[in-house]
């Protein structure tokens, strides 16, 4: 039986850390960064003619920081309040 109660015990903590790891506001933060990093520097090399073509507002810049803010604040947001381990099961 106390072979049966490690190999519980020890599934647990994998399932927990397999949680703590595919959290989606990880996933989600890691995204909306990435991206929010390409745009920006596209919008920050924008053309003339890209401007233009959008009355002169670069919306590929505060888009890009828009998305790098987002990003940041579910990257924080985990940080802040880590997902909550499974309580042990009751012995008895």
């Amino acid at each position: 039986m106390s072979d049966l109660q490690k190999e519980v015990s020890e599934l647990e903590r994998k399932s927990a850390t397999a949680a703590r790891l595919f959290d989606i506001r990880r996933i989600i933060g890691g995204l909306f960064v990435v991206y929010g990093v390409i745009v920006t520097i596209a919008g920050i090399t924008a053309s003339d003619a890209d401007l233009d073509k959008a009355e002169g507002i670069n919306i590929n810049l505060w888009t890009g920081l828009g998305m790098l803010a987002l990003g940041l604040f579910f990257l924080i947001w985990l940080w802040l309040r880590p997902a909550a381990p499974t309580p042990p099961p009751p012995t008895g």
